[in-house]
């Protein structure tokens, strides 16, 4: 889980952006990334593959203020969501603190909105982790679409639990931060806890 880094006084949280190909996790980043003052951030690190990029970078949210006198930062990854990078979707969810699923709401893509969100439970069960105990926010994007499923039906499929969820159109930053947010307030809550 969190890393504390007591020469910094710094505690370091994972983030992790789940959900199938591209359905907009690199957009959600890349729009955090442009919008985030410079002294707020670290390097953008993109890792390509062939068909799609996995990307991280840190992020000092300045506004969340601290723990204990420690800063929080948190380390912002997206997975690769093609079926064949599964061992790569893995290990990045190693040590997450904090799950985002980003679900595509065009129609023809729920069968890959539902794959990919037994997929994150599976990984994260080999970790010993359930979803339900995770602090956990779901996105559903691409909202601008003509072809999208009604919130209330992709609420019913991918939300039975009714975690908290944002409708965004990441290409525009719509609902964006707003997913940062409440991931990062729900991270911040389980810290509290436990520190």
């Amino acid at each position: 889980m969190a890393f504390i880094n007591y020469s910094t006084r710094e505690i370091n949280c994972k983030i992790v952006y789940y959900g199938p190909g591209l359905c907009g996790k690199t957009t959600n980043l890349q729009f955090i990334y442009r919008s985030t003052a410079p002294e707020q951030k670290g390097k953008l690190i993109s890792l390509a593959t062939e068909t799609e990029r996995t990307l991280f970078f840190d992020f000092l949210p300045l506004a969340l203020g601290d723990i204990k006198g420690f800063r929080v930062r948190f380390h912002l990854y997206t997975v690769p969501g093609q079926v064949f990078y599964a061992a790569s979707r893995k290990l990045i969810l190693k040590g997450v603190d904090g799950v985002v699923f980003v679900a595509d709401s065009q129609i023809e893509r729920m069968d890959a909105n539902i794959e990919s969100l037994e997929d994150l439970k599976i990984n994260l069960a080999e970790y010993g982790f359930e979803l339900e105990k995770l602090p956990f926010t779901i996105q559903y994007n691409k909202r601008d679409l003509p072809n999208v499923v009604p919130v209330e039906e992709m609420q019913r499929v991918l939300n039975p639990d009714n975690v908290p969820w944002y409708e965004a159109v990441a290409t525009e930053g719509k609902g964006v931060f707003e997913t940062l947010k409440d991931v990062g307030k729900q991270v911040l809550k389980e810290l509290k806890k436990n520190y």
